[in-house]
């Protein structure tokens, strides 16, 4: 098989810049999300339409996305936190 309709963009999910990599291959499409620095895979899912695709991967970094600033805001309470002691 081929890899065919391959498309590469970035867009940006919350306060986070990813890059979006989708792609054909036979009957289904793939989508890979990444976070541009440092790169590491967020995310992947696969569909019938490229759209369909994409959106469960967005939808999975999203999530993801949105965890890792939760623990962030967390962690920084509990230094400020601390502090006031």
């Amino acid at each position: 098989m081929k890899v065919e309709e391959h498309s590469k963009r970035q867009q940006q999910v919350g306060q986070w810049k990813v890059n979006i990599v989708s792609y054909r291959l036979g009957d289904q499409y793939y989508c890979t999300v990444d976070n541009v620095e440092p790169g590491a895979t967020l995310a992947r899912a696969q569909g019938l339409t490229r759209d369909e695709a994409e959106k469960k991967a967005l939808g999975k970094a999203e999530g993801m996305l949105a965890k890792t600033l939760v623990m962030a805001l967390v962690s920084r309470r509990r230094t400020k936190g601390t502090a006031d002691r």
